[in-house]
């Protein structure tokens, strides 16, 4: 199923319906039993709310939004695997490629944020208020180690840390084409720009970005680079790469290729493989590691072959 949104109003003879009824009546291509996921994912949005029942019925005049992003319809878990450390004030997990960090129009449940709240219901056996604060984001398409604070305690502490840039931040990625300087460093203005929602270097009016790499291994087409991200903007690491005419394998956005070697690439070749920093409470120095996801350390196989 393709990314698509659907956007209806609902007519007098539709009054009462159920709507999951209605959107099926309405969307020749969305059966009951697909509309019933989308609803219980939180994709669909009466009057510009989120809902999440099938039984709520449809008034005349109101708008209704149907919104799929072409991946899964089946809610993400977290697994035991997925879990790198956890402490009473910690959590830090190995994102896998192709999850949502966090809430989008298309979904709430599935989400990061989302798995990673029902671990924690399910470890307090669904007593008390969970308490999560989100202190860093990846991108849909970026895997590895990112971390949760869980605690009162440790929230404020690590939002200054990643405000203070006292995280160091590790990032495997695969570029295209081979970087003249086997390291070196980006530092640019970024800002978002509008009218196509990408990250690009200004001279004024944007975040101070840096980024620092250097090349680990060199390919007939392509380089496996290890990136030290100094600051944390958006696609930064995806735009400075861009930006030096070496985007991310696989990251079409920001012009990189779906091919490599004979070889398609799904996504954005992007991996947080490292994290670096003192702990919140105890202040011990701690460091979390995340392997190479099996697409990336595939496509890594077939280039050494």
């Amino acid at each position: 199923m393709s990314s698509r949104i659907y956007r209806l109003t609902v007519d007098s003879q539709a009054e009462g319906l159920r709507i999951d009824q209605y959107i099926a009546s309405q969307v020749a291509d969305l059966s009951g039993g697909i509309v019933r996921k989308v609803i219980d994912l939180g994709g669909i949005h009466v009057a510009g709310r989120r809902i999440g029942r099938c039984s709520q019925t449809v008034r005349a005049g109101q708008s209704v939004e149907v919104y799929l992003d072409g991946r899964s319809l089946d809610i993400f878990s977290l697994c035991a695997g997925q879990v790198l450390f956890q402490d009473a004030y910690l959590l830090v997990i190995d994102k896998p490629p192709g999850i949502d960090f966090q809430p989008t129009h298309a979904r709430f449940k599935g989400t990061l944020y989302h798995a990673v709240r029902r671990h924690m219901e399910s470890a307090t056996g669904g007593k008390g208020n969970v308490s999560l604060g989100m202190v860093q984001r990846l991108d849909r398409d970026t895997s590895g180690a990112t971390v949760f604070s869980i605690h009162q305690r440790a929230h404020r502490a690590m939002t200054r840390m990643f405000a203070d840039r006292r995280v160091d931040k590790r990032y495997r990625t695969l570029v295209a084409g081979r970087p003249a300087d086997k390291e070196g460093e980006f530092r640019s203005l970024l800002a978002r720009q509008h009218r196509t929602n990408l990250m690009k270097s200004v001279q004024k009016g944007g975040k101070e970005a840096i980024t620092r790499y250097r090349v680990v291994e060199e390919f007939a087409d392509c380089a496996l680079i290890e990136v030290e991200l100094v600051t944390g903007r958006s696609h930064q690491i995806r735009a400075h790469f861009s930006e030096a005419g070496h985007p991310l394998l696989g990251d079409r956005r920001y012009g990189g290729p779906s091919f490599v070697s004979g070889r398609e690439v799904e996504r954005s070749m992007l991996h947080a493989f490292r994290l670096s920093f003192e702990h919140p409470v105890s202040r011990e120095p701690v460091m979390f590691e995340a392997s190479l996801p099996e697409d990336m350390a595939g496509l890594l196989a077939h280039l050494v072959a």
